[in-house]
């Protein structure tokens, strides 16, 4: 049996990187902490647009106050995607590169639905959001 020399064993293991857990965890707790900020700040403006009735808080749902928390929540699963690829062996900057795509691509579509779904609250009020009547 042939023995290991020290040096080709670190040799070995300094091909190859370590995971990004450190980068995982943030991008997961920059993620919940966004959401939680983008809950509020939606409750806050919703609880806003019913007291007043006006077509003017609901466009501006769709400003900056609304916005940054989504971007924060996107560029934090952004970050935790590209770790979890990562973690599997696949090269960083393929890793970036598939999540930036796949999070500016869902991102657009999540911020396209909601504001199909502030439209539709806008036209109906609540009761056009009632799923139930479609079943």
């Amino acid at each position: 049996m042939e023995s290991i020399d020290i040096q080709t064993l670190a040799d070995y293991y300094a091909y190859f990187p370590q995971p990004p857990y450190l980068i995982l965890m943030f991008g997961l707790v920059a993620s919940v902490l966004c959401g939680l900020s983008f809950q509020a700040v939606l409750k806050e403006l919703l609880v806003d647009w019913q007291a007043k009735k006006s077509t003017k808080t609901l466009k501006e749902m769709r400003s900056w106050r609304l916005l940054t928390p989504f971007l924060g929540i996107a560029m934090g699963s952004m970050f935790f995607l590209a770790a979890g690829v990562e973690i599997f062996g696949v090269p960083t900057k393929f890793a970036y590169g598939l999540s930036a795509l796949m999070t500016v691509l869902i991102a657009r579509l999540v911020w396209w639905q909601l504001s199909k779904v502030l439209d539709l609250l806008e036209e109906g009020g609540s009761a056009a959001l009632d799923l139930d009547t479609f079943y």
